[in-house]
């Protein structure tokens, strides 16, 4: 009775300090997210020149130097999808499961998953090293706001590129995947971008845009996040990389639930 008090009064112990401090790394993402947001209003004339440069370095960086990687992908999804789904076409509205697959859930999430495994890994490990090597303290005693010169532009950049990706993403598994579908077999498509046409909504385009636009800001806020907050010990850049990916990809999927709660259920 004694042994199994203190068993349960060990495990009551460490279930409250886990929570309290999950509820306080919460809190520090919504700080730190708060900040970023900050930069938008405050916006001093010094140093916009160089924000703007970083910012399409970064775009450029996320985006175009993804497309040969997300371009396949799209094309890949695209096909087995409407391969799959035309052979059941009599139990199922191929234009309607082809939106709800592509546009509401696989592009979002695919998306922002090269994204992580891509970028945002590269920017902790980049702003881990920073912190590791005493940059960041080097550009706080210089008089420059870290956050403004180093994160403004990964937060703008990484943001915009995962939504552009996502609009590449719908357009080639769409309609590129109709076409090697057309091309390479002798399954019959019919009336499918018509369907399409007629399947998709206003609401469905609205989600899909506001999953990659939230997904971009998690992802980016995250990673910055991880990287201002490694130890100053060079073994932790790793550690702090893995923290962001893992991190990363289990808040993309509980607001990919709470997005299509609110607005399916």
């Amino acid at each position: 009775m004694y042994d199994s008090y203190h068993i349960m009064k060990s495990i009551a112990g460490y279930t409250g300090r886990k929570t309290l401090e999950f509820i306080n790394h919460l809190l520090d993402i919504f700080a730190f997210t708060f900040r970023l947001m900050e930069l938008f209003i405050t916006r001093p004339v010094e140093g916009r020149a160089l924000i703007k440069k970083a910012v399409v370095e970064q775009i450029y960086f996320t985006a175009v130097q993804a497309l040969p990687m997300i371009i396949p992908l799209a094309l890949m999804v695209g096909s087995m999808l409407i391969i799959q789904f035309t052979k059941l076409s009599g139990d199922f509205d191929l234009g309607k499961v082809t939106v709800v697959l592509v546009v509401r859930e696989l592009g979002p999430i695919i998306t922002a998953l090269l994204v992580i495994l891509r970028s945002a890994t590269a920017v902790t490990i980049e702003i881990s090293a920073m912190t590791v090597f005493n940059e960041i303290e080097a550009l706080e005693m210089s008089g420059v706001d870290p956050m403004r010169i180093v994160s403004f532009a990964r937060f703008v950049g990484i943001t915009t590129a995962v939504l552009c990706l996502f609009i590449v993403f719908d357009i080639v598994a769409i309609f590129g995947g109709y076409a090697i579908v057309w091309v390479a077999t002798d399954v019959t498509m019919g009336s499918f971008l018509p369907l399409v046409a007629k399947a998709i909504t206003p609401t469905d385009m609205v989600v899909g845009l506001l999953k990659a636009l939230t997904f971009g800001v998690s992802i980016t806020v995250i990673s910055l996040y991880h990287g201002f907050n490694t130890k100053k010990i060079i073994t932790m850049i790793p550690v702090s990389a893995s923290k962001t990916a893992v991190e990363s990809f289990f808040w993309i999927m509980v607001i990919n639930i709470i997005i299509s709660g609110v607005f399916y259920l």
